[in-house]
């Protein structure tokens, strides 16, 4: 159980590219890395592109205002100089700036924690895989969902053969926030995820299907895909050709099957994910709207409902447990849970530790390239009218 002593010998010096005031993410970001107050210290900020107000914002926050920079440009060119300067940056910025920016963090001798979809194409994650492994860097992905305890048990009773064959992967997210046009107009993170010079190829895809496609990977690391069918709509036409709904159907290599629905127009609905597994002798599921209680279906038995905290769990589900039992765990303590792994990621790569660093579960470059592949996947599907494709 974790309960806030370090785990690193020192705080990393931490600065944020995005993620200010008017962020939907920066504080997710802040709260999950300043958590324990032993993995970061956040020391230098460029959060806004309005330079004034990211100053002001970063200030309040009580960074020193010298290294509240105009640009990431600026940051990592002053903070390079510095004795003290920072040691890694997230990146909470739009889709289309995330290459670049990694790009140049990576080039300035930095770790990197970026939000997700990490690049538009495979391509250009492959070269920042092998400019983080020249310069000897962690690139990082905040999957922020995928630091709930229940998640490991899930992978541990999968790979302990407790499911039996896996047969289904039922995969699930969506809301109703996009259900009508009028937040493309009015709210500017909105705007920018409608927009495909910004956002990339797609939206709802890009923006909550790699949360859920990330935690099939985690919770069924032999499973590969052989080929899928995407159907992709854009019920509000001005958001065409990017979709607000989209439905995946999924051939594994092993002969399982599964299926993906991703939507930000499923009218009334709040923010809702699920994954189910099912093998030829029971099934699990998990969903981040109950994220303590994970449900397992054993054909022929009563159904059981498994607690976070609980004794009879796998130990690498205790190891992620902060609160215990009798208290509820949320969003926040995932978040804390991914941002300690980067943490412990960067500083075993710094100390040469190869041993710590392929033991370590969390959503890495790897991860990241797994996710773009994902999306270009899906967008050739869809755009060649909802066909089958071998999976690339």
């Amino acid at each position: 159980m974790l309960n806030g002593e370090k785990q690193i010998p020192r705080p990393l010096r931490w600065g944020m590219i995005g993620g200010g005031r008017l962020s939907q993410v920066g504080y997710k970001h802040r709260s999950g890395a300043l958590r324990d107050n032993t993995a970061y210290q956040l020391v230098a900020s460029a959060f806004d592109v309005d330079a004034a107000r990211g100053r002001d914002f970063g200030v309040n926050l009580g960074l020193d205002a010298a290294r509240c920079y105009d640009n990431y440009q600026q940051l990592l060119e002053q903070e390079a100089t510095r004795p003290d300067g920072v040691e890694v940056v997230s990146v909470a910025t739009p889709n289309g700036t995330h290459y670049e920016i990694t790009r140049a963090a990576l080039q300035a001798g930095i770790h990197v924690i970026c939000e997700k979809p990490l690049f538009f194409t495979s391509a250009e994650a492959r070269e920042i895989k092998q400019l983080a492994e020249q310069k000897g860097l962690i690139v990082g992905v905040t999957y922020g969902f995928s630091g709930h305890p229940l998640l490991m048990q899930m992978r541990a009773m999968i790979a302990n053969d407790e499911l039996g064959d896996i047969r289904m992967v039922d995969m699930q997210y969506t809301h109703g926030f996009s259900a009508n046009e009028a937040a493309d107009k009015f709210s500017d993170a909105q705007k920018w995820r409608v927009d495909p010079k910004i956002a990339g190829p797609t939206f709802v895809l890009g923006d909550i299907s790699t949360h859920t496609f990330y935690l099939s990977q985690l919770l069924l690391p032999q499973q590969k895909i052989a080929a899928l069918l995407c159907d992709r709509q854009s019920f509000i036409a001005s958001r065409a050709p990017l979709e607000d709904n989209a439905m995946v159907l999924i051939r594994y290599q092993s002969g399982a099957v599964g299926r993906m629905w991703a939507s930000s127009i499923n009218a009334g609905a709040m923010d809702s994910q699920r994954i189910r597994v099912i093998g030829s002798r029971a099934s699990l599921e998990w969903t981040d709207s109950n994220p303590g209680e994970l449900k397992y279906d054993v054909q022929g038995q009563p159904n059981q409902t498994l607690h976070h905290g609980m004794p009879y769990l796998h130990e690498s589900a205790l190891a992620d447990e902060r609160l215990g039992a009798l208290h509820t765990e949320g969003l926040a303590e995932s978040w804390a849970n991914i941002y300690l792994k980067f943490a412990i990621a960067i500083d075993a790569k710094q100390r040469g530790d190869e041993e710590t660093l392929s033991k370590l579960v969390y959503p890495d470059i790897n991860a990241g390239i797994e996710g773009v592949r994902w999306l270009e996947n899906c967008v050739r599907s869809a755009d060649n009218h909802a066909c089958w494709v071998n999976y690339e």
